[in-house]
């Protein structure tokens, strides 16, 4: 048999919910993605704390919370102690996207879910892969190769790809085909045929998505109409995700039209946010990278919109028409849900959804159809405690205090009581001469009386010894003409270790917070929080476009038919989308398609049967081999055997010469690309009803083929057209493009 795989989701699935799934391969435990939403809901980690003990690593995804939410939780709670893998910009991005989520609540709630100090130690663990970068477990994992490629969703996002022995299982979930300002598109259609294909239906029911320059411009124009009308728009946004793409877009056309009216982008971490964005320019799209080569401008230098990292900087602002973005995109908390509850009477004002916020928030409930007139918020701010309340909490803190000193003092009695009792067993009782005159009591009385407590203070001496003496401990430290021998690495102070503590600072590249946030958590004023109900009468316009950046339905369909993958298994959807996906996938794409519910563990083990065999000296010595990129490729005539020990091996053929073989064409070709190579020759070419029109007669076209096993589209080229030296010619040049075996 294959390589084994077991898929189990443990949360996300028929639902919206955050994502996360168990991935065993050989028995070894994958964690891929720890998800939570912006309730930070406990009882969507049940299934997780089950596991969490087994888990052997960690492939995070994207830089949010519905994929990385859980990971400082489960780490400190749940048991979670397994190495974890992610790109740099997901490691970079989702630290402050656990920072601004933990401050947003922490200023409305008692919040004790986790700490920063909890964020830091779990993002501590984290190896940051580059892109496409190979990187082989080893001990459990030996012969496990991990490698992250690009999603196309969020900035570092990543389809994972989990080899071993040459088999793939691809982990592809929020994906997107199109390329856009910030970021190129996915990758998942470089991948053929790998064994299992995990993806998501959260848009399989969406589809006909206008192109990206009809979208823009629906944006921009429905933003200058409020503006013009002196309204005031807020668009609520997650951390370090999408917003990255609205802030290209408000930045380079408010540069083109010089417009003047205010943008802000409102979050905790704002600042340190795009200061990490100016460093990962090469994870971006084409053409910021080429700008950037071409005229050395960094396409997040904002020159037209404002960071803020706290309310009291806007509320400074002259009011008037402006922009502000803000976190979080749920209205739950945060920036956005103070500011929504103060604009949302006023009919000029504007909120601009951007994407289909979380299930069972503030958000969600306005983008239904129709959207409430009124809604009910709870206002909730931390304030200083003074008067009795203030002497109340002085005095239980100075009670704790001196419980936690006594508790210490008793423990470090305890313990010296211990080590002098080790110290007595190991030596043994003290021997007296008996030969040594001892002093009288009465004169030792007289002469030491005095001093008596002051030697057998803190010591309680055993019945076998003489009297007390101080435990004595052996320098063994080696030294040379210059002092004192030191290991110097016992003083150097880690990369990872330098990396966390710049991260308690100021807010400049390499790390460090902004100097609002870092004041906030350094604040330790004892405060309270004050809540109140508040009934929001909702007068303002209220509009969603789509800037998710997820691949619609139709897309979805054509690239899983594309990568025709031998089983696949579908998770993060609505129950409707899931079973329309699969029903598709089971016609079009492959005959194993499944659907697993919340705990449910699958197996899809591969059904080719793989084995290793040696290659005899004698074999190789005749194999010629040819060089296609990185790798050598060679057609092989042999017969299996076994050696000495046992092992499978490929023997020449016993009969000279071997059996005459039809030539294989190894490669593939784009048509595109095709066209382009041929007008190089001086040949005419054009696109003509899906088909390659080449000189006057010959006509190339591809055909799919979904009769083989696995199902899916392989796809065949038909070179038509009367036979003539225009038709060998074409074909000749269609043979250079392959490598023929």
């Amino acid at each position: 048999m294959g390589t084994s795989v077991q898929v189990t989701p443990l949360c996300g699935v028929y639902n919206e919910n955050p994502l996360s799934y168990l991935v065993s391969i050989d028995g070894f435990n994958f964690l891929i993605d720890c998800g939570w939403n912006d309730h930070f809901d406990t009882s969507l980690l049940e299934p997780l704390s089950r596991v969490a003990s087994t888990v052997d690593a960690v492939l995070l995804s994207h830089p949010d919370t519905l994929h990385l939410g859980a990971l400082p939780y489960a780490m400190k709670q749940l048991g979670l102690s397994a190495p974890v893998f992610a790109t740099e910009p997901v490691y970079r991005l989702g630290l402050l996207t656990m920072y601004d989520h933990y401050l947003s609540r922490k200023q409305v709630s008692e919040f004790d879910l986790f700490t920063l100090d909890d964020i830091d130690s779990a993002f501590q663990n984290i190896t940051r892969l580059n892109q496409s970068q190979n990187y082989y477990m080893s001990g459990k994992g030996e012969g496990i190769v991990i490698a992250p490629h690009a999603a196309g969703h969020l900035l570092g996002g990543t389809i994972w790809k989990v080899t071993k022995d040459g088999e793939d299982v691809i982990y592809a979930v929020d994906f997107n085909h199109r390329k856009e300002r910030h970021l190129n598109g996915t990758v998942l259609e470089s991948f053929v045929r790998p064994a299992v294909l995990i993806t998501d239906a959260y848009n399989a029911l969406l589809s006909n998505q206008p192109p990206r320059r009809q979208r823009d411009q629906q944006f921009l124009d429905t933003i200058l109409k409020t503006l013009r009308t002196d309204g005031k728009i807020l668009v609520p946004v997650d951390t370090a995700g999408r917003v990255l793409e609205l802030v290209l877009i408000l930045e380079q056309f408010w540069e083109q039209h010089h417009l003047t009216y205010p943008i802000y982008f409102l979050t905790y971490v704002s600042s340190s946010t795009i200061d990490y964005v100016k460093s990962f320019l090469e994870w971006m799209s084409d053409s910021i990278a080429k700008s950037f080569e071409n005229t050395r401008e960094n396409a997040f230098v904002l020159k037209n919109i404002t960071l803020l990292v706290s309310k009291s900087e806007l509320e400074k602002v002259p009011d008037g028409p402006k922009i502000v973005l803000a976190s979080m995109a749920s209205l739950e908390v945060g920036f956005s849900h103070d500011i929504f509850v103060e604009w949302a009477a006023d009919p000029k004002n504007l909120v601009l959804f951007t994407e289909r916020a979380q299930f069972a928030t503030l958000a969600r409930m306005l983008q239904s159809d129709p959207p409430p007139k009124a809604v009910k918020v709870t206002m909730s701010k931390r304030i200083p405690l003074v008067g009795e309340e203030l002497a109340a909490y002085e005095e239980e803190q100075n009670q704790k205090r001196k419980e936690e000193s006594l508790k210490a003092s008793l423990i470090k009695e305890e313990e010296a009581k211990a080590a002098l009792g080790e110290e007595l067993a190991v030596g043994g009782p003290m021997i007296i001469d008996a030969n040594i005159k001892q002093p009288s009591s009465k004169a030792s009385g007289l002469k030491h009386g005095a001093f008596r407590d002051v030697l057998i203070d803190g010591f309680v001496s055993p019945p076998s010894s003489a009297g007390p003496m101080f435990p004595f401990y052996e320098n063994t430290s080696e030294w040379d003409d210059f002092g004192e021998v030191i290991n110097p690495d016992d003083y150097t102070i880690k990369d990872e270790d330098m990396d966390q503590s710049f991260m308690q600072v100021d807010g400049d590249l390499n790390g460090k917070l902004d100097e609002a946030a870092a004041s906030l958590m350094l604040d330790t004023t004892p405060s309270k929080v004050v809540s109140s109900e508040l009934t929001v009468y909702v007068k303002c316009s209220l509009v969603y476009m789509d800037f998710e950046g997820r691949s619609d339905g139709s897309s979805m369909k054509k690239i899983l038919g594309h990568v025709s993958p031998l089983k696949l298994v579908l998770v993060h959807g609505s129950a409707e989308a899931t079973e329309h996906l699969k029903e598709y996938c089971l016609k079009n794409v492959c005959p194993d398609v499944y659907a697993p519910q919340i705990e449910e563990s699958i197996d899809v083990t591969s059904d080719l049967c793989a084995y290793k065999v040696q290659l005899s000296e004698k074999l190789m010595s005749n194999i010629l081999f040819k060089k296609i990129g990185d790798y050598e490729i060679a057609w092989v005539d042999a017969v299996v055997g076994k050696t000495e020990s046992d092992t499978l091996s490929l023997l020449p053929l016993s009969t000279t010469p071997p059996p005459p073989h039809k030539t294989v064409l190894v490669g593939d070709i784009k048509m595109a690309d095709f066209k382009q190579f041929l007008a190089s020759k001086g040949i005419q070419v054009e696109f003509a009803g899906g088909a390659l029109r080449c000189g006057e007669y010959v006509t190339l076209r591809k055909v799919g083929d979904s009769s083989h096993k696995g199902g899916g589209n392989i796809q065949h080229i038909i070179l038509e057209g009367p036979l003539s030296e225009e038709y060998y010619n074409i074909r000749d040049h269609l043979y250079s493009q392959f490598y023929p075996l």
